[in-house]
């Protein structure tokens, strides 16, 4: 597993969670939450200018069945932009994040917050678990894991 820092991206329709790794790519750290929107492409090529990442993990929320969604389609959109806005700064990946919200909410339960008290951070943690996903593969194989934006097609 190379060094540097990485960052975890869960891209919804209102916000957009944010993580990011020590550079030993030991821990997936909570950031930010970015609204969705104009300026998000922005804000977030800001972000991994700021922290030198140099690979972004992107959630790609496909469905259980593994069948693309609306969803889908957005955050692959927004991980396009976000390569060519980047170039050659970071590498833009996906990685299928089926459930990540979904385990982010049960986390919080488990701690006692409740779905309004959580909302804030709820996109972050899923970023997390992106992240910590991504992390755990690049150290089984050694590779970045999921799929280069410049791979898929249109």
């Amino acid at each position: 597993m190379q060094r540097g820092v990485r960052l975890g991206l869960d891209v919804g329709s209102v916000r957009i969670g944010v993580s990011y790794s020590d550079p030993d790519g030991i821990m997936a750290i909570p950031m930010t939450t970015v609204v969705a929107g104009k300026t998000a492409i922005a804000q977030v090529a800001a972000l991994a200018v700021e922290y030198q990442a140099d690979v972004i993990y992107v959630g790609n929320p496909v469905n259980l069945s593994g069948a693309h969604t609306q969803s889908t389609e957005s955050a692959q959109s927004f991980a396009t932009e976000l390569q060519s806005v980047l170039e050659q700064t970071a590498s833009v990946r996906l990685i299928d994040e089926r459930l990540s919200t979904v385990s982010a909410q049960r986390g919080m339960q488990d701690i006692g917050k409740t779905q309004k008290a959580s909302r804030s951070v709820i996109d972050q943690a899923a970023a997390v678990i992106i992240l910590e996903q991504a992390l755990e593969i690049e150290k089984r194989s050694g590779e970045p894991a999921g799929i280069w934006v410049g791979d898929i097609s249109g």
